[in-house]
């Protein structure tokens, strides 16, 4: 999945790439609201952490302008301790959640779940669940009748995106955009080699192949 981080304070920004990358998400990080305008609106986010304080264009300005467009990503807002007026506006513009400031990373990763969750109609869910399959997002482990199976973070990375698009037809290149930042190479022989291992671990009929058109995750329970 792939998500950008609004953030200008640096040591916070850079703990947050570090923990969510671990995590096995694909990062932008903007520091600017200007940019943040722009680019949160252009690109194919999945999610966006967005904080309110921002230079150049405040972070409440930023999201209504990405509303005013129609633009619907999940939204998740950082705000002050204290701050409750900044979490009402917040929400009142469009955001899906908050979280105070100071916070520790793993809440973070939390509510990130859930609002991916949420967004595909599956917030009820305690693991990650679709196609006969149970993804265990914190140990990026992939259970099976019982079984556990140890992904690579390649691996992980893709079944996760197919476990939250379930019988959805995806290309090589939504595929590419969404597993990797705008930073990476994105190759779709690399999609093909990681395709081929998830169906060498979990089945070759979990996965189907569109010959010129991309996969499509069987997800159907």
């Amino acid at each position: 999945m792939r998500l950008l981080l609004v953030e200008d304070n640096i040591p916070l920004a850079e703990e947050l790439l570090a923990s969510l990358g671990r995590q096995g998400y694909a990062i932008d990080w903007l520091a600017d609201g200007r940019d943040a305008d722009y680019q949160g609106s252009s690109e194919p986010y999945d999610l966006i952490v967005l904080d309110l304080g921002l230079p150049g264009k405040p972070g409440l300005q930023v999201l209504q302008a990405w509303r005013a467009r129609g633009m619907a990503t999940p939204v998740l807002i950082l705000t002050a301790r204290g701050s409750w007026s900044e979490r009402i506006e917040g929400l009142k513009a469009g955001a899906d959640d908050y979280l105070t400031k100071p916070f520790h990373p793993e809440e973070l990763q939390l509510r990130i779940q859930a609002l991916l969750r949420r967004a595909k109609g599956m917030a009820n869910q305690p693991l990650l669940q679709s196609g006969g399959l149970e993804l265990d997002e914190a140990r990026q482990v992939c259970r099976k009748d019982g079984q556990d199976i140890e992904l690579t973070a390649g691996e992980f990375r893709l079944l996760r995106y197919f476990m939250l698009h379930p019988g959805q037809l995806l290309s090589k290149l939504q595929l590419a955009e969404h597993l990797y930042d705008g930073e990476t190479e994105r190759d779709s022989n690399v999609i093909e080699v990681l395709v081929n291992r998830l169906r060498g671990k979990l089945g070759r009929e979990q996965i189907e192949t569109r010959r010129g058109q991309g996969y499509r995750f069987g997800g159907a329970q």
